[in-house]
């Protein structure tokens, strides 16, 4: 989604609100802007249609004089985007400018009561709304900027982050949330507000979490001050960042995505370390034995995510169900939410999120815990809104993910569903210790084998050539790789905008067989597992009807390279870890087929990194 930065403190704002915006252009896009208060306390607002980089040259001849400012990067909700709904917006009397993550609901009916008072708008967005009526309450009520702020906030229905400046008050910044994620930033003097760490680590790396329904008063050469909406001080909770400014950067690649891409080795090691032994067959989450009671006495599993952290869902069913031995339904989140889900105390829901501020996933936490169900977090991000809300969990540990298209949180969610399969089935006993070796020594071993996977690159690059201007895809898996199937679909629909479909492999004769001819390439996920011959078949009807084959294969596989029309070998692992490496092959395809047509793999059009609003 969309985001916020903010600056207080004694250097020059523009730069590090700029810098920032950078850093946050993964979440939104189309637009951008910054308001700055003055060293003579003005305000100057500056907002452009396009890229930060277009805001820069926006603001090469401007006044961008100020200690004090506030900035956004929009993907838009309300409003198409252009210079007018670009944020941040501005009050009537042009004293107050906020900028905003998320969606006012009634916006129309406050738009509307505004209007009968003499307030008029220029812009589309709910945004203009809340800071006229801030202004409205302010101006009204003859009181201060957060006394305004916390009476507009408690007409407002919707979800919300926010960040307001006011000349009344030139030393002072406000930031609130609801549903929608805000972090400060403490350093020497300075404090910083951003919808997440990226834009701060490099200047602290001391933080405080913002929860629902606080608002945070930020004064400078002042302790900073957090209340709720009942104007009660709220506790105050330092945490200290794990992240490095390098994480932030491309490292040398061209783009994020295929950095990402290769730093899976270093990523899933990250993610197992001090989980899975040395040597044997134990798998330690803290998250499980400091509840083991609740997975031992579990009747079922409900995962609920969106997108990719659905597809390693499904494969965390399956691993759940084969080695825990215990029942699981997977739910795209948003439609768990308004399904009226049966639920009950010894129900565990499993919560799958990267950014950990998913808006769908994070309301059907809330719904689950209701409902007396345990609630288990799977996210990437520390002290996230799910990370939060959840009952215990596990962190992926795979560092910031830059790229809009998800590839190492995608293999760091699959590597904790299998480790979480692992511990829960060795709780209840329901893998035999052989078993739980094997596993266990694949584990240890996957970043060497996605290390070997890397080495594909070169040939998958050329071979992207060839399927540049194809206008469709048919991904096949089965079993474990049925899932595999769907996520390389959307990978290459992602980035390259090319329509993708990911089918079990069976499920062909059913239907999308009568799309298959000269034009439409099929992937097909054939690692040597118990659905081999099975799958040989299905490669078999592909060829008969004309259609061209790209086969993931297990190295030494002779009998589909006879038949495939090319063949990606990767190395063999036991079924449940191979989707694990199945999944590298799929995210250099589509990165490299996307790069050929000159696509913006980062930031692909119309796509946010995470959906913080409905």
């Amino acid at each position: 989604m969309c985001g916020i930065v903010g600056y207080l403190g004694d250097k020059p704002a523009y730069e590090i609100l700029v810098k920032g915006l950078h850093r946050l252009e993964y979440r939104g896009y189309d637009s951008s802007g910054v308001a700055l208060v003055s060293s003579d306390s003005k305000l100057n607002v500056y907002k452009t249609r396009g890229k930060v980089a277009d805001l820069e040259r926006f603001c090469e001849e401007k006044d961008v004089d100020g200690t004090i400012g506030i900035a956004h990067t929009r993907w838009a909700t309300h409003g198409e985007p252009n210079d007018i709904n670009a944020h941040p917006h501005v009050g009537r009397s042009g004293n107050i400018a906020l900028v905003h993550n998320g969606t006012i609901e009634n916006y129309h009916v406050l738009k509307e009561a505004l209007e009968l008072e003499g307030c008029t708008f220029k812009s589309e967005t709910d945004t203009e709304v809340l800071v006229q009526l801030i202004e409205y309450i302010k101006e009204k009520n003859n009181c201060s900027l957060v006394d305004a702020v916390r009476g507009a906030l408690k007409e407002v229905v919707g979800a919300y982050a926010i960040a307001v400046v006011d000349t009344d008050e030139p030393d002072t910044m406000i930031g609130a949330r609801k549903s929608s994620p805000l972090v400060i930033g403490i350093g020497e003097g300075e404090t910083f507000l951003a919808s997440d760490a990226t834009p701060i680590i490099e200047y602290t790396d001391k933080v405080v979490y913002l929860n629902d329904d606080e608002i945070a008063i930020i004064r400078k050469n002042e302790p900073l001050q957090i209340v709720n909406s009942d104007n009660m001080p709220a506790a105050i909770d330092i945490k200290t960042l794990r992240m490095s400014v390098s994480q932030l950067e491309k490292g040398g690649y061209p783009h994020f995505m295929l950095k990402e891409i290769f730093e899976q080795p270093r990523t899933i090691h990250d993610c197992i370390r001090g989980r899975v032994a040395s040597s044997g067959d134990e798998v330690l989450l803290s998250g499980v034995t400091e509840h083991k009671e609740r997975f031992l006495n579990a009747h079922r599993v409900v995962i609920v995510a969106c997108g990719t952290s659905w597809h390693a869902g499904l494969i965390g069913k399956r691993l759940l169900q084969e080695i825990a031995r215990i029942p699981v339904e997977v739910e795209y989140a948003s439609e768990f939410r308004y399904s009226n889900p049966v639920l009950t105390p010894d129900d565990i829901v499993i919560a799958i999120s990267q950014s950990g501020e998913t808006a769908d996933t994070l309301a059907a936490i809330q719904m689950a815990r209701k409902c007396g169900a345990f609630v288990y977090g799977i996210c990437n991000v520390i002290g996230s809104s799910i990370a939060r809300a959840t009952d215990s969990g596990t962190y992926i540990h795979v560092g910031p993910e830059i790229g809009v298209a998800s590839t190492k949180a995608f293999t760091g969610q699959v590597t904790v569903l299998t480790m979480l399969a692992l511990a829960i089935g060795t709780l209840k006993n329901t893998i035999s210790k052989e078993t739980r070796l094997q596993i266990a020594d694949a584990i240890r071993a996957l970043p060497t084998l996605i290390s070997q996977t890397l080495k594909l690159n070169d040939s998958i690059e050329k071979l992207s050539g060839i399927y540049t201007y194809v206008h469709n895809f048919l991904y096949l898996g089965r079993g474990y790789n049925y899932p595999s199937a769907l996520e390389g679909a959307l990978k290459l629909k992602e980035i390259s905008y090319i329509h993708a479909e990911g089918y079990p492999a069976a499920e062909m004769k059913h239907g999308p067989i009568a799309l298959i001819d000269h034009e439409l390439p099929t992937v097909v996920i054939a690692p040597d597992d118990e659905m081999h011959e099975k799958i040989i078949s299905n490669i078999q009807q592909v060829k008969a009807r004309g259609g061209s084959v790209i086969a993931v294969v297990t190295k030494g596989d002779t009998t589909i390279k006879e038949i495939a029309d090319h063949v990606l070998e990767i190395p063999k692992v036991p079924e449940c870890v191979s989707p694990v490496i199945v999944s590298v092959p799929l995210q250099l395809l589509a990165y490299h087929i996307a790069i050929k047509k000159g696509c913006n793999v980062d930031m692909p059009r119309n796509l946010a990194k995470s959906v913080t609003v409905e």
